[in-house]
């Protein structure tokens, strides 16, 4: 008979979050499939767990998923899949192992738990009732500012991102600018640890805060969706030169263009040089 894999989702901080169904499954599987083992042996060490641990993670060798696999379909055992902090399979890659246990025929079990995504959303002050995660922004800005903005022409629902630390000041400076410095918003920081921080307000406000305090930890952000905002986005977001080129250059190649064609064709639609329009190209291909 099969056995079970286990979607266990563990604290994001606090470890007085974790609940007595997990640490009930965690106890009885016949072994811990962990993002980073070294981060849940604490976990499984603070709570006397002796249950066998393995890797599995991005990096792990292509097979790793197919062995796992065969100890449920093939030997019956039960294994608890886990990340860091947080239910697995989102934003990591706990989805593969998923998948490829639902197609050999393993029954999959969520056990809930913690959820930075939900304790934002709920601690924003923000409309709950609709809402999209987007997971992390693209890094370059280009590619960022033009997924904002078609989230401001279009999104209505509540938003939810996560972000690097580093990167949070950036972002929000691209959100104030493309939804509008009006738009409420909420940085939720370091969710359910000790120093725990909700800051609210208009993006430029928000932004402000960042701007003079330096964003540490783990980030989560939160913005109203187009209707539920003070001030209605624009109808028409202003691009700057440079993103208009690259825009119009991906457009080509989605339409089925060479590089050599969208390199021709947008130099002569935006007026720019070839050899300007050419280094862009380049740049998307990095």
């Amino acid at each position: 008979m099969p056995g079970t894999l286990y979607i266990v989702a563990t604290p994001i901080g606090n470890l007085e979050d974790i609940t007595l169904r997990a640490l009930r499954i965690l106890k009885e599987a016949d072994l811990v499939a962990a993002e980073d083992t070294r981060h849940t042996l604490k976990l499984l060490a603070h709570f006397e767990i002796t249950t066998p641990l393995i890797s599995f993670h991005q990096h792990s060798e292509a097979d790793r998923a197919d062995h796992l696999v065969h100890r449920m379909a093939e030997n019956g055992q039960s294994i608890a899949l886990v990340t860091d902090a947080g239910t697995p399979g989102v934003s990591d890659p706990g989805v593969e192992l998923v998948r490829a246990a639902i197609e050999a025929g393993v029954t999959v079990v969520p056990i809930p738990g913690a959820s930075a995504v939900l304790s934002a959303l709920v601690g924003s002050g923000l409309p709950p009732a609709r809402f999209a995660f987007e997971g992390f922004l693209p890094r370059t800005k280009s590619d960022r500012r033009e997924k904002l903005t078609a989230f401001a022409a279009e999104e209505t629902r509540t938003l939810i991102f996560y972000e690097a630390p580093n990167r949070t000041r950036e972002t929000l400076a691209d959100m104030r600018d493309i939804f509008g410095p009006d738009r409420p918003a909420a940085v939720g920081r370091e969710l359910t640890k000790k120093f725990e921080e909700f800051v609210r307000g208009p993006l430029s406000e928000v932004l402000a805060h960042f701007i003079k305090n330096e964003a540490r930890g783990e980030i989560t952000i939160v913005v109203a969706g187009r209707d539920a905002a003070t001030v209605t986005a624009p109808e028409e977001i202003e691009l700057s030169p440079e993103e208009r080129m690259l825009a119009a250059l991906k457009s080509a190649v989605a339409g089925g263009a060479s590089e050599r064609d969208a390199v021709r064709q947008v130099s002569t639609d935006l007026k720019l040089s070839k050899r300007d329009v050419y280094a862009a190209m380049l740049a998307l291909k990095k």
